[in-house]
């Protein structure tokens, strides 16, 4: 049997950990710096370190963001919620156990909403919890030896685990995809960096025959530092497993690494369980109990979700679902792509759309500072060169003309259509005789399209524009060449 044909046989079934770094000014329990990139061991002080009598102090930062991730992910919120200790020890983890929370988190029961065939499907989303970072590992500082960063020990982190919800490594990526949109964007948590490590993926996965509820012999995936590396790792994993079964052969309970060069995964360690870890409650922090009013002020906060905003937007203006999620995917160009729109109906809304994803898009691209829309380009200005645009006033091109200078160099439209001419041509004495000049110089031509060949009518509408230089009405043009080549 082909590997297509088993893995129809067989139903994957994927849950993933994701970290994600807060984006604060200091560290989750002490004053340290939170910042990527200084010298190594420079950001380090006796509570990150973990020396004797040091006493931790939570970050009322890295609260409130933890909160806003929770609610933009529809979770539940927990007041009080419970640090505990997490023992192991990694040469990176400076105490020998990490500050994090377990069996009561500050946050369960959320979603996060995919598409998966065109159709909206959610995500659970199991919990959210604070802790703590450990160190970094460095392995290629020194010949034969390891070093060892602590700069990021004890930088304050969200870890959001999904129930095993995700069917394919497609699905998972869509998930991630999302949930950086609103981690990043939305909720404005984190900059979700996987290069600097702000956002690292962890995924589990485990295949099961189709129509079973059975939940069977898992392997995670660790570290994963893009998503397309977590996609390529799950079609491996799954296929390995896959491969595995039909064998008749087991699964280990394992945890496993990808290797990007060969696109395999390879095992690590035997799979920890909670009881590996020998959790207990946090002895030199009290429960975490929020401020007075805290969950709903950061409620009223968040701005429309993703979701609701592209619903929004093709009920409104008939846009489609692509347009739709292009315009959603950051909230500050749905405010501007607003902005530009109001008032205006589905073809005025339509056109501004293609200029905010278009020109101005790469644009933004271009620039090496970032920035937005309007950054580039004030919503009055765009919503005159549309307006130009659909009244006949400027042609494609010319509009097209008009935005690159509005980009360069800014001032009034109208100003500009004047200054450099990007009207377009209606006097209709004028649009005859290039009409006249273009059926004297293609005689041959006229003849063949008055036997019947009008597909020779695009032909005409060139040679007219190019004696125009782009500037005639196409709409009046094209009357004036039926009316000329057909006798009337």
């Amino acid at each position: 049997m082909s590997g297509a044909g088993r893995q129809a046989d067989w139903e994957t079934v994927i849950g993933v950990e994701v970290h994600a770094q807060l984006r604060t000014a200091t560290k989750m329990f002490c004053g340290c710096e939170a910042a990527y990139g200084p010298p190594p061991n420079t950001r380090v002080c006796p509570v990150c370190l973990g020396l004797p009598g040091a006493l931790p102090v939570p970050n009322r930062e890295a609260v409130r963001l933890a909160v806003r991730a929770a609610l933009a992910l529809g979770c539940r919120v927990f007041d009080p919620s419970q640090f505990v200790r997490k023992n192991y020890f990694y040469p990176d983890l400076p105490k020998g156990y990490q500050i994090t929370q377990y069996e009561h988190p500050l946050a369960r029961d959320g979603h996060v909403t995919i598409r998966v065939d065109g159709r909206p499907r959610d995500i659970r989303v199991r919990r959210l919890h604070l802790e703590e970072d450990a160190g970094k590992s460095l392995h290629d500082r020194f010949a034969d030896s390891t070093a060892v960063d602590l700069n990021r020990a004890g930088v304050p982190l969200v870890e959001i685990v999904t129930e095993p919800d995700l069917r394919s490594p497609a699905e998972a990526r869509a998930y991630l995809s999302r949930l950086k949109q609103l981690l990043e964007h939305f909720a404005a948590v984190s900059d979700c960096n996987m290069e600097e490590g702000s956002l690292r993926v962890d995924a589990n996965l485990s295949v099961r025959r189709p129509g079973s509820e059975v939940l069977n012999t898992k392997t995670e995936v660790k570290n994963l530092n893009s998503f397309s590396n977590v996609e390529k790792a799950l079609f491996f994993e799954r296929d390995r497993q896959v491969a595995l079964r039909e064998a008749g052969e087991e699964v280990k309970h394992e945890t496993r690494t990808f290797e990007a060069a060969t696109g395999r995964t390879h095992g690590m360690r035997g799979k920890e369980e909670a009881f590996d870890y020998r959790y207990f409650p946090e002895p030199d922090l009290p429960l975490l109990v929020l401020e007075d009013g805290l969950v709903e002020t950061v409620r009223e906060e968040l701005p429309e979700l993703p979701q609701v905003s592209e619903e929004r937007l093709r009920e409104a203006w008939g846009l489609s679902l692509y347009d739709a999620e292009l315009l959603a995917a950051y909230p500050r160009r749905l405010a501007y792509f607003e902005a530009v729109v109001a008032d205006a109906d589905a073809e005025f809304a339509k056109q501004a759309a293609n200029l905010i994803m278009g020109p101005l898009a790469e644009a933004l691209n271009q620039r090496e500072r970032g920035g937005t829309e309007d950054d580039l380009l004030a919503p009055r200005a765009l919503r005159r060169v549309v307006a130009l645009r659909l009244d006949g006033t400027l042609s494609s091109n010319s509009a097209d003309t008009l935005l690159s200078l509005l980009l360069e160099r800014g001032g009034d439209p109208d100003e500009l259509v004047q200054e450099h001419g990007l009207a377009q041509v209606r006097d209709a004495s004028r649009l005859a005789d290039w009409v006249e000049e273009a059926l004297a110089a293609h005689p041959e031509e006229a003849e063949r399209f008055l036997s019947g060949e009008e597909k020779l009518l695009g032909f005409f509408m060139g040679a007219v524009m190019r004696r125009a230089g782009g500037a005639a009405d196409p709409g009046q043009t094209r009357e004036l060449l039926r009316e000329r080549l057909g006798g009337g």
